[in-house]
């Protein structure tokens, strides 16, 4: 459940209590996610403060609840920027992609109060923080210019300490689960979340068929699909697709289905759940299963006869460590689960430095008190949650020091901190908040093992430069060594000589699996050889002594390849 924001500010993100609804001026909602739009038919009528969302969410979110005043709304669009008035102060609001769900983005905050960024639910890729101002990322070997002074962060995969495959690798995965499944004549996608779009709309690209959807059993995910992909849908439920939910009785209804194919002579159906939440509960299973958690990638079966995919719309653990070491905020506070944010390495490293420079303005809007200590580790532990307004528990994590407009500031008294630690959950309501999916249609998907993602080119140079030397070593060692500091290596090839303005494109070794994972710049896959793959990506397979993988072959060419093996 989304946090409340500190009494000393002015707008809402997310939270819809009374309390919000009666103290707050401005309310923003990030996504249409029903975790993070809990009880706002309650509390607004068409006299209420304004909610800023993008046109994509406001439209899913009146699909949801009709009784909701469309008039209560104000646009903002990725990229776009607000200055809001309000009685304490003017401040601007500008709205960033989050990577998530159609429709949702960040929120950045500059005014009085200082310089906020609230992710509300993200993953974290580098053109997510490469549309960043400038001023509040890391140059090469240097905080930033204008560190921000608090990241409202979604740590809801904080703990998951292993890689994850990126969004299109795990749609590849599923795609090329299906293509190892020919004789399958019914395919369940266990994909019915705001946000998991892209998966049946590569299916129905790759494969030709439509997807089925009950619109009686599920009206919220044919709705939503009716939205952003109409073309996909169909109601024929003879279809070989059929888009399922995966709400408790999963792995029941799935084995009756397993069962009923075998009575009935049928064809085994193919059952594949896209989700990261399988990798990361290892509670309740055996040592086998946990184990096969390990591959991430590729599909991979469990006990009941489900595919598992690790598809998700949050950031990992490194993906954290590593957007934290880029913005180096002074301030970090875990939105959700609760105090998640204390157990990253980067805010154990930066955020609790002895007798730490804290600005009294901040600490007193954040409700907060300090203590400062030699001991980070015993510090760390002793802390758990703050109590930040309106009553309720609140997790905040005090940082170097949290300068307005850059400028220093002088140490407060020392104070104790409370010791009581909340219990911490790790999903909250993990079914409704799901995971992240940036939709585009129309994207061409390659295997597996050929993973590249295209950064912009009009970004500056100076930005990917610095995280060339910018890096902390990382091993297995660190999980037995609690001071170590696991945060990844990050290394940076120049792929073009361009202007002060161009970005280069960075190697990013993964220890974890390993092996190497790059970025490259490249054009187009649709204009390559006759290998799918650009230059730059067959010479990077050449140089690991890899073959070039070869395109899938099509429906027509496995037809024809087998009528003639017949004959």
């Amino acid at each position: 459940m989304p946090i409340e924001m500190p009494r000393g500010l002015p707008f809402s993100v997310d939270t819809w209590s009374s309390s919000s609804s009666s103290s707050k001026r401005h309310h923003f909602l990030t996504h249409a996610h029903k975790d993070h739009s809990s009880n706002i038919a309650s509390h607004f009528s068409s006299s209420s403060s304004p909610i800023y969302s993008t046109l994509l969410t406001k439209t899913l979110l009146l699909q949801q609840f009709p009784q909701l005043d469309a008039s209560l709304f104000l646009d903002i669009e990725v990229g776009q920027s607000l200055i809001i008035d309000d009685p304490s102060g003017a401040f601007t609001v500008t709205a960033f992609d989050a990577n998530h769900c159609p429709g949702a983005v960040m929120f950045l905050f500059e005014g009085k109060f200082g310089n906020i960024l609230h992710t509300g639910d993200c993953r974290f890729t580098t053109e997510c923080l490469l549309n960043l101002p400038h001023k509040y990322v890391g140059k090469k070997g240097k905080e930033p210019r204008c560190p921000l002074d608090c990241v409202f962060l979604d740590c809801t995969f904080g703990n998951f300490s292993r890689a994850m495959p990126t969004k299109p690798s795990a749609v590849q995965q599923v795609l090329n689960c299906i293509w190892k499944h020919p004789d399958a004549t019914r395919v369940y996608l266990i994909c019915d979340i705001l946000g998991q779009e892209e998966i049946p709309v590569n299916v129905c690209q790759i494969f030709g068929g439509k997807i089925y959807v009950d619109k009686a059993k599920n009206p919220e995910c044919f709705k939503n699909l009716a939205l952003i992909a109409p073309e996909i849908l169909c109601e024929d439920p003879s279809s070989r697709f059929h888009l399922s939910d995966g709400s408790p009785g999963l792995y029941e209804r799935a084995r009756a289905k397993l069962v009923e194919a075998k009575a009935t002579l049928q064809p085994e159906p193919l059952i594949i759940r896209p989700s990261a939440q399988w990798y990361a509960c290892e509670e309740g299973f055996s040592d086998i299963e946990n184990a096969k958690k390990k591959r991430t990638s590729e599909a991979v079966k469990d006990q009941f006869g489900v595919w598992h995919v690790c598809y998700s719309m949050h950031s990992s653990r490194e993906e954290l460590e590593w957007a934290l070491q880029l913005l180096s905020p002074r301030w970090v506070v875990s939105t959700t689960p609760s105090c998640r944010a204390m157990e990253l390495n980067y805010v154990k490293k930066h955020c609790f430095k002895s007798k730490a420079a804290l600005n009294n303005s901040v600490l007193k809007l954040l409700d907060m008190t300090v203590e400062t200590s030699d001991n980070v580790e015993a510090l760390v532990k002793s802390v758990s949650c703050f109590p930040v307004l309106e009553g309720i528990p609140q997790p905040c994590v005090q940082t170097k020091s949290p300068v307005k407009h850059c400028t220093e500031a002088k140490a407060p008294e020392e104070l104790p901190l409370p010791g009581k630690r909340l219990p911490v959950t790790l999903f909250g309501r993990a079914r409704l908040g799901l995971q992240d999916i940036t939709f585009s249609q129309g994207s061409n998907i390659l295997p597996v093992n050929a993973l590249s993602e295209e950064v912009s080119s009009d970004a500056p140079q100076e930005f990917l430069d610095n995280v060339e030397n910018d890096e902390v070593k990382c091993d297995r060692s660190l999980e037995r060594k609690e001071d170590s500091h696991p945060v990844k290596k990050y290394q940076w090839e120049r792929s073009q000589e361009r202007e002060e303005d161009s970005y280069l494109v960075k190697e990013y070794k993964q220890s974890e699996v390993q092996e190497d994972t790059r970025f490259h710049k490249s054009a187009s896959y649709s204009d390559t050889r006759s290998s799918g793959l650009s230059e730059s990506v067959r010479k990077l397979y050449r140089s690991m002594n890899i073959p070039v993988p070869q395109p899938l072959p099509s429906l027509v060419s496995l037809i024809n390849s087998n009528k003639r093996f017949k004959r």
